[in-house]
């Protein structure tokens, strides 16, 4: 995971009277349009692997998915998933740790928690778990069950981090969980225990860093086994193994995700296109719709954007996912982890939901394949609600509002789950948007009036509204909610006593025809399976040429949409390299920036200044990288200024 990522959501959409909301709903993209037919064969080109369908239907049915940093990194249990970086950086809290513990990194090197060896007590140490069928303590049957318990329909591993160790029997790194170490087929363990409780393999894969700046701190190695593991083998070699490895995983286990980490936008443009294209292929060929997500190097017209640690401030298009951890303060198990609460993060779940995405929960298992109780609570706690209120969750769409209430969540990646309250209120809607669901963060009193403001006169017209019911103690069960009032304030619901103790309460109102309609033609059916939301008509992107100074920029939209839009921005290099870039653009109207990734800004009332963050600074001559944003207001592409220091 990157150590830090600037970026900053601040997007709501508003809406007045029901011939607004009307107009709204037939512009969702789920109800709306259909993308052209993905192709039989993906050539390895954007123009091509930008047909793929991003987000097929099954993903976006599928909303909760479980993933676990566990490896070799996690066997000093101490500081984080960056120990064997830090441990390489002079006087850092892990170097003074290892050289207490362990001895100097130059005579006790990383690799060593592979191989295994003595440390300065005498103690035997190496990532090694065995099978619970050997004595041990790791079942990943046992793991798979965990998961499905707690309402995930998605699932799999860290398969390599950006250490170097691959954890299935690789024929192209020494440096596998079979050869070394444990000596099993981890990735294959855990894709046969997720498949048998019938959920979506994800594998996730963070090795572009492995090369770019990870271990840069290492001094060069001697042999060329050791420096394959430490990155140092060569752009060229490092990039064909890291092609490798991703055709070896696609092969292997056939993933249905493949999740990748950040700098992918240092990997060659000709390789990252050749992994798409074969991956798709491959899925052409198995007869799976498959999804490949990406924090940067890659784009939302054929892969899902991911945020870490957060998401929105409200809804957007298209569908993305978060990944976000159990643990704030580190992915893999430290000795004194702590948790996040149970309803921090299920109410995080409910709200990313709300607002178009889908989540992806990371675990962190000690070293022998214990999970420990704290992380087993957490995700009990969000399996039991997903098992009495799934229909709220589960393929479920964004409305045309997210919710409402005090409390404000995403704005950004990084950003801290947080538990909502009894005021706090989260929408969802069914595919055939005949169904509205308010789901409550907390019991807002027996007997209480519960106000859905943006239900009030105006904004949707209740006329059609045959039945309002809270989900029971049970799944299929309701209670009936018939006392409700409609005025300019919102939909007023009197609630009974507390049913039951919950950290979420929904309440579902059904409708007679589509939610708020007033006899306005109702929105066109659902896309097929295969369909994903299609970009509206975009401008064409902002002129760019021949790079006649130290870098360039060129700004196009991708996505439109009424009152917002999004666009990528591409940097590229001119004759040499360079090391930092700041690009500048001014606005032709009231246009501003809700969300940004993969750079930092500044704004000065219509002028716009992004700046680049700590891995994608450095292009060599010619090389490129993006960043991405969404707007407020009528799409533009202003012509953009690149400078570099």
């Amino acid at each position: 995971m990157p150590s830090t990522v600037a970026s900053a959501f601040r997007r709501r959409t508003a809406l007045a009277g029901s011939a607004l909301l009307i107009g709204a709903l037939l512009t969702i993209p789920s109800l709306t349009g259909s993308a052209s037919a993905a192709p039989t064969t993906y050539q390895p080109t954007w123009a091509s692997v930008d047909q793929h369908p991003a987000a097929p239907e099954w993903f976006q049915d599928a909303k909760f998915g479980i993933y676990f940093h566990w490896g070799a990194f996690a066997t000093p249990a101490y500081g984080s998933e960056w120990y064997p970086r830090n441990m390489y950086i002079s006087g850092s809290n892990e170097n003074n740790r290892h050289k207490s513990v362990y001895g100097d990194p130059s005579t006790w090197p990383y690799n060593n928690f592979i191989d295994g060896a003595r440390d300065k007590s005498g103690n035997w140490v190496q990532f090694a778990p065995k099978l619970k069928s050997a004595g041990g303590n790791f079942d990943p049957n046992e793991w798979a069950q965990l998961f499905v318990d707690s309402g995930a329909k998605f699932a799999g591993p860290v398969a390599e981090h950006h250490d170097g160790f691959s954890m299935w029997n690789s024929s192209v790194n020494e440096w596998n969980s079979a050869a070394k170490g444990p000596k099993l087929d981890l990735l294959q363990l855990f894709a046969d225990a997720v498949r048998a409780k019938n959920m979506k393999l994800l594998v996730s894969m963070h090795h572009a860093y492995n090369f770019t700046g990870y271990y840069d701190h290492v001094p060069t190695q001697s042999s060329n086994s050791l420096k394959k593991l430490y990155g140092q083998l060569g752009t060229t070699a490092e990039e064909q193994l890291w092609y490798d490895k991703l055709k070896e995983v696609v092969d292997k286990v056939q993933p249905d995700i493949i999740w990748q980490d950040f700098n992918l936008s240092r990997i060659s443009e000709s390789k990252r296109l050749n992994f798409l294209s074969y991956y798709y292929n491959q899925a052409n060929s198995w007869g799976k719709e498959v999804v490949a997500t990406y924090k940067d190097g890659f784009n939302n017209k054929g892969e899902v954007y991911d945020f870490e640690r957060g998401g929105p401030a409200g809804i957007q298009y298209p569908y993305w996912l978060t990944d976000d951890a159990i643990s704030a303060s580190s992915w893999s198990y430290t000795n004194g982890i702590g948790y996040y609460s149970s309803p921090a993060m299920l109410h995080s779940l409910i709200d990313r939901v709300s607002k178009n995405g889908n989540m992806l929960l990371n675990i962190s298992p000690m070293i022998d394949g214990t999970i420990p109780q704290g992380q087993k609570d957490v995700l009990n706690a969000i399996g039991t609600y997903l098992k009495r209120n799934g229909e709220s969750i589960y393929s479920t769409r964004a409305w045309t509002t997210y919710g409402e209430g005090p409390t404000k969540m995403g704005g950004g990646s990084f950003t801290t789950p947080r538990a909502g309250t009894a005021q706090d209120i989260r929408y969802t809607r069914s595919k055939d948007n005949t169904v509205l669901y308010a789901t409550v963060l907390g019991w807002p009193g027996n007997g209480a009036s519960l106000n859905l403001a943006s239900l009030a006169n105006g904004k949707v017209n209740l006329t059609n509204l045959s039945r309002v019911e809270m989900i029971g103690n049970t799944a299929g069960s309701y209670i009936n909610l018939p006392t409700r009032n409609q005025d300019g304030s919102g939909l007023h619901i009197t609630l009974p006593n507390q049913p039951y103790s919950a950290l979420a309460y929904v309440v579902k109102l059904t409708f007679n025809g589509q939610i708020g309609s007033t006899g306005t033609p109702s929105p066109s059916a659902t896309p097929s399976p295969s369909a994903s939301p299609s970009p509206s008509a975009s401008p064409s992107p902002s002129p760019s040429g021949p790079v006649t100074g130290a870098c360039s920029a060129t700004v196009e939209t991708v996505n439109s949409w009424p009152g917002g839009f999004q666009s990528n921005v591409t940097v590229r290099a001119g004759s040499s390299a360079v090391n930092g870039w700041t690009v500048k653009w001014t606005w032709p109207g009231d246009q501003t920036i809700s969300s940004l990734w993969n750079g930092t800004q500044t704004v000065s009332g219509s002028s716009v200044t992004v700046r680049n963050v700590d891995y994608n600074g450095s292009l060599a001559a010619g090389g490129s990288t993006t960043f991405g944003f969404t707007g407020n207001g009528t799409a533009a592409t202003p012509t953009a200024t690149c400078t570099s220091p």
